[in-house]
Formats: C-alpha cells, structure tokens, sequence
C-alpha cells in the first residue's frame, strides 16, 4: 500500500490503553494545529471499536480547543445506551489534561425502510480535472508559506476541484465548491475502515465555503477560521478508493460564524452521506 496512505490507517488505528480509553497519534499536515478531520475520525474509531454488530448512522461534535500536533490525543468512551436497534456513544478527547472535543455518535443495526435522495449534480468527470497539487509555480510563490506549505503537502488522497481554486482572486463567488476525492491506493474492504476516513474528509475545506460570497480567501493570509461544531450521516455503503464527489453549499455566514453543508455522491450517483459544519471566521488586516 502507499506509504501515506498506510500511514493514516494506522493513525486512525489507535491503541488502547484501558477498558473503553484510548490513545492517538497527531500528524502535521502543514496547519498550525490537528486537523479537525483527524480527531473526527479517531474519535469515531473510538466509539465504533465498544460496538458491536452495528453500523454508524450519525455524529454530531464539537471542537473545544485547539489541537496540538506533537502531541497524543486520550479518547474516553462513555456507553451511553445499548438498545434493541440503537447504541449511543460519547466520546471525550483529552490533550494536556484538558477536553479539546466531544462527540456523540449513534450506531443502528441495520434494516430495511423507505428511500430517496436528492439528486448528485452534473460535472465533469475527475478524469477530466487536475489534481489539487498542480498549481502552477507563478501561483504558488505569491501565496504566504504556511499556506504554500499546506497545498503542497503530500496527502493520501487525490483532490481534483470541479471549480479552480481562485488562490489569487477577491472575485465574490457563489458559495459553493465540489471536489472529487478518493485515497490514492487500494484500501481494505472493512467499511468501517471506509467510514473512518470519510469522516477524516469531511472536514476538508468544509468552511471555507462560506467565506467565498465576500471575495476574502483563507489563502490570502487574512482570514482565521476554525471548526466549532460538525455534524455527519451515514446513508449507504461505498468505497473510498473509488471516486467520490464531495459538494459543499453555505446557506448563511453571520456573527463572525459560518454554516456549510455537504454531500458525498458515488460516481454511480448515489448520496452516501451527508454533512454540516460551523465555524469561526475572522477577517484580519
């Protein structure tokens, strides 16, 4: 398997170091602190690993403080509820003797009901798009380090945006972005595997969304955004060595806070899952 890409399953593998507390690794992946999808995912691996014979259907979390990267992060485990059809989990994440993240997770045994779903958008197919990392040399030196850092940083995953990024632009936009994403190897066929990863995805660029009506990028230095909070629903099984489309909306952005939303649609169309995120933001000089 490429390196990378083993490298984060065995991030997401955790160690566990008592009855229902476990330990992870932190990576740096060229942001000032843990990326927010990391703990979503360890923390989710953390929950799944006290159930048994379910799936996850839902999670809803909140990130409390910032992450460091060179340090480990304890995840606690509280068993909630174990019901006839239902378990419900929390889990605590702990740096430095202080929380930096809850979440609550539900997991359903599973079963047959009514379906629909909304519709995948037509765009081109990522074999017609260029992978996040091609950017042009001209683009990358007028662009501050830390971010140039953050672009170029090897990733176990190909990223091709359906829209170029406007790196350089105050063009205001609609607030709206796709990508299609899938890891750059074979993966394991555990789905559990699958869905860790996705909710590692899920944070990506999710936000972001929201500051491209005000033709203020995050690249240009001048913005600070955070995660708050982040919501997630698991709707049907995929792959993720396969490709995805990820669309990201933001419906509204007020009080130094913006809402995003979004969706994972197989290339055969179907709405794998579904997503949504507030975060700060903040416009500096």
């Amino acid at each position: 398997m490429q390196a990378l890409l083993a490298d984060l399953l065995h991030l997401l593998k955790l160690e566990r170091i008592e009855h229902d507390i476990y330990r992870g690794e932190s990576r740096d992946i060229g942001s000032p602190r843990v990326y927010g999808g990391q703990v979503l995912g360890q923390a989710l691996r953390a929950a799944s690993a006290t159930v048994e014979n379910r799936e996850v259907h839902s999670l809803h979390a909140y990130f409390l403080r910032a992450g460091d990267v060179e340090a480990d992060i304890v995840y606690i485990v509280d068993r909630a509820r174990d019901g006839g059809s239902f378990s419900n989990r929390r889990v605590i994440a702990i740096q430095h003797g202080q929380q930096i993240f809850n979440m609550t997770a539900s997991f359903q045994q599973p079963e047959r009901g009514l379906e629909h779903q909304s519709a995948m958008p037509e765009v081109p197919p990522p074999e017609a798009l260029a992978d996040l990392r091609e950017l042009t040399a001209a683009v990358l030196e007028k662009i501050p380090e830390k971010l140039r850092r953050y672009f170029t940083h090897e990733r176990p995953f190909e990223v091709r945006p359906v829209w170029p990024l406007a790196l350089l632009s105050s063009e205001k936009t609609e607030p709206r972005q796709c990508f299609w994403i899938k890891a750059v190897d074979r993966l394991p066929d555990d789905p559990e595997v699958h869905r860790n990863l996705l909710a590692y995805i899920s944070d990506y660029q999710l936000v972001a969304t929201a500051t491209l009506p005000h033709g203020i990028r995050f690249e240009s230095g001048r913005l600070f955004l955070a995660s708050l909070d982040h919501a997630m629903w698991f709707h049907r099984p995929f792959r993720l060595d396969d490709w995805l489309l990820y669309t990201m909306e933001s419906p509204n952005a007020v009080g130094a806070r913006g809402l995003a939303r979004g969706e994972f649609f197989s290339r055969a169309g179907a709405l794998v899952a579904s997503t949504a995120q507030e975060g700060l933001i903040r416009v500096g000089d």
